[in-house]
């Protein structure tokens, strides 16, 4: 795909009710340009793919659609082939719509966990020890980042976490960074994710200063990975409603990330 491929993807995720971010087009491209594919049928496009590489061992893919009236004849297995080609041996993550998660597990995937999608309202209050992430250098980010995604991912990174419309916060202690948390502006509403801290306590403090950053009566999500009982307890807390669900499966096995950090997921795409 070119960018503006990845634009017509996004509007296809739309179609889909995926609720993509408004500026995810680009910030996904930059996380790597040449995995982005489009499945072409007389010239006109018909489905497509993200197959994002996230150096030698991790890749993750995501945005697998085909065009509704052409489904069911196997357009989608050859764009399915092509993403795991692109990716080679690296091991694959994906967010797999639940009824279909037996279809990937012939592609060699098996379940790591459920990821759960919550829904409310925006609305919170500041802390004084939550600041703007601005004020921490990007590579400490990338570090922090790295110790609880599967992969380092600066190049992404550094376009995420100063999208326009969004605010990116974090809490700092002992000039050591615990946690940090992005509120991105979506077609519907906001989404927070990732969300990564050291404690429930950090991660809470995260979710209110970010959810103060939009209006009380703005539509706020948050994709909680359900092997994490505080990010659950959370999601509660703040009365959210569990509205959609995924299965995060990966073809190696789940890579050692400590879910306990893990408040809130970056993206059903890009993992």
């Amino acid at each position: 795909m070119a960018m503006n491929d990845v634009e017509l993807a996004v509007d296809w995720a739309a179609g889909e009710g995926w609720n993509p971010g408004l500026n995810d087009a680009a910030c996904f491209y930059q996380a790597d340009p040449n995995g982005f594919f489009i499945g072409e049928l007389g010239g006109e496009p018909i489905g497509c793919i993200s197959a994002v590489s996230y150096g030698d061992s991790f890749g993750f893919i995501g945005f697998y659609i085909i065009r509704k009236d052409l489904r069911g004849k196997w357009y989608g297995i050859e764009l399915g082939r092509r993403a795991m080609s692109y990716l080679g041996a690296r091991n694959i993550g994906i967010d797999g719509v639940v009824g279909k998660l037996r279809n990937y597990e012939k592609f060699g995937f098996s379940l790591a966990h459920r990821n759960i999608r919550y829904a409310g309202r925006g609305g919170g209050s500041g802390s004084a020890d939550v600041v703007e992430l601005s004020t921490i250098p990007l590579g400490s980010i990338v570090s922090y980042d790295a110790g609880i995604f599967p992969a380092e991912r600066a190049g992404f990174l550094e376009r995420w976490i100063n999208q326009p419309g969004g605010a990116s916060l974090c809490c700092v202690e002992k000039n050591e960074l615990k946690g940090y948390g992005v509120i991105r502006p979506c077609r519907t509403g906001f989404k927070i994710g990732p969300l990564f801290a050291d404690s429930p306590d950090i991660a809470e403090r995260l979710f209110d200063a970010l959810a103060g950053k939009v209006s009380p009566q703005a539509d706020l999500f948050l994709d909680v990975p359900a092997t994490n009982p505080a990010a659950l307890a959370l999601a509660r807390y703040h009365k959210l409603t569990a509205v959609f669900e995924t299965g995060r499966m990966y073809n190696k096995g789940a890579p050692p990330v400590p879910v306990e950090k893990v408040f809130g997921i970056t993206s059903f795409e890009l993992g």
